[in-house]
Formats: C-alpha cells, sequence, structure tokens
C-alpha cells in the first residue's frame, strides 16, 4: 500500500489543536471572518447562476461576473508585489470595459464555460508543477510551516495529496466539459457556480477528518490554522509557485 495514504500505527497520545507558529487568535473573530468569507463566497455563486440563466447576454452582466475575480487576484498580486499580474488585470479591466462598451458578447454561455475551465486548469497546473523532480509539493510547503515535527510520512502524505488535489481540478474540468457538451445550459449554470465550491469545500473538510483516521500519529492541526498558514506562505515571496 502508499506510503502516504497506509494507516499509521496510533500513538500513545494525540495532541489537540494546536495554536502553532501563527498564534493563538480569537475564536470569535476567526468565526465571524469565516462567515463572511463563506456568505461571500455563497452570495457571488448565487449571483453568478441567476444571472447566467436570465440575463446571460446583457453586456453589464458581464463585468458583473468577471470584475470580482480580476478585482480579487489585483489584490493577491499587490500583497505579492507581482507586477506583471497587475498588469494583466490592468489588462483585463480594459478588456472588460471593451466588451461592455460593445454590446456584451454574441456566446456568453461559451465563455463561462471557458473561465470556469481556464481557473481549474490553472490550478491543477499550480499544484501539479510543484511535484517536479527538485520542486517542493505546494501541500508540503504548506504543512512544514504549521508541523514542528515535520516527519517523512506527513512528507509522503502530502505529496500524495499534493497530486490528488491536481487530479481533482483537472476532473472537474472534465465533468464541466461533458456538463456543457450533454446538458442543458442551466444545469451547468448550477454545476459551475453551485456545485463546484460545494464539492471543493467538501473535498477540503473530508480529506481533514480522513487524514487522522488513517494517521493519529500525524500531529493534529485545525482547519483554521490551515488557512492562516496558506495566506501567510502565499505572502512569501520564496513561496513554491509554478
Amino acid at each position: 500500500m502508499w506510503p502516504s495514504i497506509a494507516p499509521s500505527k496510533p500513538p500513545a497520545a494525540v495532541a489537540a489543536d494546536s495554536p502553532g507558529p501563527a498564534g493563538p487568535q480569537p475564536a470569535a473573530a476567526a468565526a465571524l471572518l469565516a462567515l463572511l468569507t463563506l456568505g461571500g463566497f455563497a452570495a457571488y455563486a448565487l449571483l453568478s447562476a441567476w444571472l447566467m440563466v436570465n440575463a446571460a447576454r446583457e453586456p453589464w452582466a458581464v463585468a458583473v461576473l468577471f470584475g470580482p475575480l480580476v478585482v480579487a487576484m489585483a489584490g493577491a498580486a499587490w500583497q505579492r508585489r507581482q507586477w506583471w499580474v497587475l498588469g494583466a488585470c490592468g489588462a483585463g479591466v480594459a478588456l472588460l470595459a471593451w466588451v461592455v462598451a460593445r454590446g456584451g458578447v454574441a456566446d456568453a454561455n461559451r465563455m463561462y464555460v471557458l473561465q470556469h475551465g481556464g481557473i481549474h486548469l490553472a490550478l491543477a497546473w499550480a499544484f501539479g508543477s510543484t511535484l517536479r523532480p527538485g520542486s517542493t509539493p505546494l501541500i508540503t510547503a504548506l504543512a512544514a510551516t504549521v508541523h514542528e515535527d515535520f516527519t517523512p510520512e506527513m512528507q509522503a502524505y502530502t505529496r500524495w495529496l499534493t497530486g490528488l488535489w491536481a487530479a481533482y481540478f483537472l476532473s472537474m474540468l472534465v465533468v464541466s466539459a461533458l456538463v456543457y457538451t450533454f446538458a442543458p445550459w442551466p444545469w451547468w449554470s448550477v454545476y459551475g457556480n453551485l456545485l463546484t465550491p460545494l464539492s471543493a469545500g467538501a473535498f477540503f473538510v473530508i480529506e481533514h477528518r480522513l487524514r487522522y483516521r488513517r494517521h493519529p500519529d500525524f500531529e493534529r492541526v485545525s482547519i483554521r490554522l490551515a488557512i492562516s498558514a496558506y495566506r501567510r506562505l502565499s505572502a512569501r515571496p520564496d513561496a513554491p509557485r509554478p
């Protein structure tokens, strides 16, 4: 059995969730931030689904759908001082303005599908490219920042998990193409805007739960701490990138 998924021997005692190197944070503030973030994603997903079905050809719908994505990318690029990404975001804003000014696009549905596929292809590349020889797998680099005792078993597991996430993103792209080709458009809208983020969240939570059943000797880390570590890792200039 592959060592990354083989069950580990239970230790004498397993530590509870540790505050880790990030330091303690008020639970109420962390919970409020998580709720606001999830609420924002849910509102955007619902708005996107409604627009794709009821106003897909309206010029302003293009700006509403793509504007938040460009703004989010620009914010991340500013934090990391990635000026070329900021320049690309500026070009994206100009392109959106041009599309809106000319009255929208002829085939909005295909554009939405390409957007969905492009995002998942980029995510698959971001994870998969770090599996190259001489590179540090993305989740391995993340886990090393939150575990004081980073064992070889953890390294093997996080490398396997990095590949699993890359495969997940590719599978979402394939399913998107199949639904778009063989199902009515409202079905793809539900898949692209509602089922996609829900499945990603479910994947994350289920893996987190199963990890400690298969590997009870792994140091316990809460989901909140993992998200905090990812933010710190993303802000580092030496963070692993494709």
